[in-house]
């Protein structure tokens, strides 16, 4: 393969996990033919600055990428704005971008993947982004393909295209329209029963993502996110030095991939693959959300302090 999809990563004060992160990264077969732009976050609190200074320290002796761009933010921007704004730079220089954030493993041929991937749906519009996390959603023996679509992205090692990336309004100027339509609702709660709950919060100022305006985005213009069966990621953000991933992590726990092909077979059509669709829904569902609720607050109690 040729001009490598450039990688970000987006990191802030946990240097074990980010080590673990890079390690993982770097062995990827097409590491070292791929640019790697870090953005670190500036500290909330003195208490953080100590921790992000070991953080930035190791940064500096980083090797294995074909180049590697370490932009440090001196105040505290929070994720969303660091993501937003860190994304729209880079895609003033590529087309693509691969994106990463600190407590996320990936296997050896993640990059190849996402490459390959973005490659072959860069001109089918409908297709919104590439997720390389999947959920353990057990494989569809109807479907013989290594992948397929949902109509919601994950934020879990994604990638996408400046034409999707650019044209998402940020703002979402046209929230109170969709507020009091029930049927738009009704129908962006068929990506997950979470999504209106979430959308709401960040308009009310309750909550600061840029994954729920990015699924918002993507549910108007009605794309759909390419997933690979057996996950190329796992998240080892669930601790208590994590900021936006907490509680148990079992309904996350992956079908990771352990053939590690470089061969990827894909959907026939671009369109939902029900099946998948309808597991992701139950694992994303009300039930479920209580079930992990009710996990949570036994591994709260029971932990060992």
């Amino acid at each position: 393969m040729k001009n490598m999809v450039p990688i970000l990563l987006f990191t802030y004060k946990r240097l074990d996990a980010l080590k673990k992160t890079i390690e993982a990264l770097s062995a990827n077969e097409l590491a070292d033919q791929s640019d790697l732009y870090i953005f670190s976050d500036g500290p909330k609190t003195e208490k953080d600055a100590a921790a992000i200074q070991k953080v930035r320290a190791y940064l500096k002796t980083l090797q294995g990428f074909k180049n590697i761009n370490i932009k440090a933010s001196e105040g505290n921007k929070g994720l969303a704005k660091s993501i937003i704004s860190g994304v729209s730079e880079v895609m003033k220089l590529s087309d693509k971008v691969i994106v990463m954030e600190d407590d996320l493993l990936t296997t050896s041929n993640f990059l190849t993947f996402m490459n390959k991937a973005l490659t072959k749906y860069e001109n089918e519009e409908k297709v919104f982004s590439v997720s390389g996390y999947s959920m353990n959603l057990n494989q569809d023996v109807n479907n013989t393909s290594e992948t397929y679509f949902l109509n919601r992205g994950w934020s879990w090692g994604w990638a996408t295209w400046k034409s999707r990336w650019d044209d998402v309004d940020w703002e979402m100027k046209d929230y109170d329209i969709f507020k009091n339509d029930k049927r738009k609702k009704s129908e962006f709660a068929m990506g997950g029963s979470d999504l209106n709950k979430m959308l709401r919060n960040q308009m009310e100022g309750a909550l600061d993502s840029w994954a729920i305006r990015w699924f918002y985005h993507q549910f108007k213009v009605s794309g759909l996110t390419l997933y690979p069966v057996y996950s190329k990621v796992y998240n080892n953000g669930f601790d208590q030095l994590a900021t936006h991933t907490t509680g148990s992590n079992n309904r996350y726990l992956p079908l990771l991939d352990k053939d590690l092909s470089n061969e990827i077979s894909y959907p026939k059509t671009i369109e939902i693959s029900q099946n998948y669709q309808k597991a992701f829904l139950k694992n994303m569902g009300v039930k479920a959300r209580i079930r992990s609720k009710v996990e949570t607050i036994f591994q709260s109690k029971f932990s060992i302090k």
